[in-house]
């Protein structure tokens, strides 16, 4: 089972995001807040779960999160800033968005700009050590995953609704036979 808490007499905030390597849509970036006494014996990185548990998790940590939060940077913010910026950036909203004020972030991976007034933790593969941050995996992972299934609808010949917009060769080979959306990253490598 993943660990709870970092610090004992902290407020933190688990955060991650989704779709960095994805050719379209956005990135997605998700802020959880637990309470001391959250359990879960599936949670784990979103990667390490099925669609369905992924779900199943979804409205768990929803319901059970003292707060959270899901916000996104757009493909042409991902072309300008690039996707690790972005990436930062959406994170940076998710925490906006927190009507609680934590005192600590805990950050999946090893790069992140400083949020304002809050200070942070930078934690290599967290999404499988800390609840929180394999909580906010799953939010991120669940949300763009039901972003992409809506943009199928506009945009079928790409088969988002299956392949999320990763890099897969049926979704290379579309763009090759219909060209690019505009939610398509123009600075990612298409075929």
């Amino acid at each position: 089972m993943l660990k709870l808490r970092h610090t004992k007499d902290l407020l933190e905030c688990g955060c991650d995001e989704a779709g960095r390597g994805c050719l379209a849509g956005p990135v997605v970036a998700a802020a959880v807040i637990l309470p001391d006494d959250f359990t879960s014996e599936l949670l784990n990185d979103s990667k390490q779960l099925s669609e369905k548990q992924r779900d199943k998790l979804r409205i768990l940590i929803e319901r059970e999160a003292l707060e959270w939060a899901v916000a996104t940077a757009s493909p042409q913010e991902i072309d300008q800033l690039n996707i690790l910026n972005a990436s930062i950036l959406a994170m940076h909203r998710a925490v906006d968005t927190l009507s609680l004020r934590p005192r600590l972030l805990l950050i999946d991976g090893n790069r992140f700009k400083p949020y304002p007034g809050i200070i942070h933790q930078t934690i290599v593969k967290g999404d499988s050590i800390y609840l929180s941050i394999a909580a906010a995996s799953v939010l991120a992972k669940t949300h763009r995953d039901e972003l992409m299934s809506q943009l199928d609808l506009e945009f079928p010949q790409y088969n988002w609704k299956q392949n999320k917009a990763y890099p897969t060769r049926a979704h290379k080979e579309a763009i090759r036979n219909h060209g690019t959306s505009p939610h398509h990253r123009m600075t990612f490598k298409m075929t």
